[in-house]
């Protein structure tokens, strides 16, 4: 009489296996960075918000028109154009340390990692400049029925509408001294501030054309505040995973991974990389597209 082998049950819940057959630090990262995308859509819906109450926003394509050693060409968004290559980039090069990793590639792994790092690093580079630029970069606005210069701050927007007319001339009989010398010189770099500072107000006005300007009057406050505040967050983000990866890269290095059997913990780093690169779309979408 023939007997049959009882059927062999896995049981998923009797512990010690993971029910969702996973690895548990992996889906510790992945708990991470769901809590961590609520917190950036938080911030982006808050910004959206408040954006479209306005009556008046900066144009992107005025405010992000900057590159380095241009001048003042006009090249609108190309800057930050490159900073999405540079980001997109060093994503498809943790791909390859993944890769690597799983084949069980050390010397792949270090290699492509450490293009990781450059890119993050020249990521953080461009956004300093940008910052940098758009600080201490002054523009002309209309302020008390006066023109200051201000760069883009936490507390000053200089991306306001257009003015023209007879209310820039009133207003350019009514500007301090200094500021004359700054309008000049930020329009005409054959003279001097020096030589610009020992001029009449008189002939420092009729130096200036009128049409040519752009003055503005103050955008809103929250744009600034907006900005630097969610562009910030991201960007210490990259930096966490710099940082990251740079320990992951002297792990690799010093063949941790090796004695370990696996690369798991360059998975999910790259897990980490990849969700920064990902929200970085919706920061570009939301700040710089639309």
């Amino acid at each position: 009489m023939s007997t049959t082998a009882p059927a062999h049950q896995t049981k998923w819940w009797s512990g010690g296996k993971s029910p969702f057959n996973l690895e548990y630090g992996k889906l510790m990262m992945w708990y991470f960075l769901m809590s961590d995308a609520f917190t950036f859509g938080a911030f982006l819906i808050s910004y959206g918000t408040i954006r479209f109450s306005q009556n008046f926003w900066p144009d992107p394509n005025v405010v992000f028109s900057a590159f380095p050693g241009t001048g003042h060409m006009n090249l609108p968004l190309a800057f930050v154009s490159v900073m999405t290559f540079i980001l997109i980039i060093s994503s498809v090069t943790m791909v390859l340390a993944v890769h690597a990793g799983h084949s069980g590639d050390r010397k792949g792994v270090v290699k492509w990692m450490a293009w990781t790092i450059v890119g993050g690093v020249a990521f953080l580079a461009c956004q300093a400049w940008e910052w940098h630029h758009l600080i201490t970069g002054e523009l002309p606005v209309l302020v008390d029925g006066k023109i200051d210069m201000i760069g883009q701050t936490m507390r000053g927007n200089p991306w306001g509408s257009l003015v023209e007319g007879s209310a820039v001339t009133e207003a350019l009989m009514n500007t301090p001294h200094d500021t004359l010398v700054k309008l000049v010189h930020s329009h005409d770099q054959t003279h001097t501030v020096s030589s610009l500072a020992a001029m009449p107000d008189d002939q420092l006005r009729n130096m200036l054309n009128v049409d040519k300007l752009h003055i503005r009057e103050r955008g809103p406050v929250a744009f600034g505040g907006y900005f630097y505040g969610i562009t910030g967050f991201h960007g210490f983000h990259v930096f966490s995973g710099v940082i990251i990866n740079i320990i992951m890269l002297i792990m690799a290095q010093k063949g941790v991974f090796d004695r370990k059997g696996h690369y798991l913990m360059i998975e999910k780093a790259g897990l980490y990389w990849h969700f920064v690169d990902l929200v970085w779309v919706f920061v570009f979408l939301c700040f710089y597209l639309i």
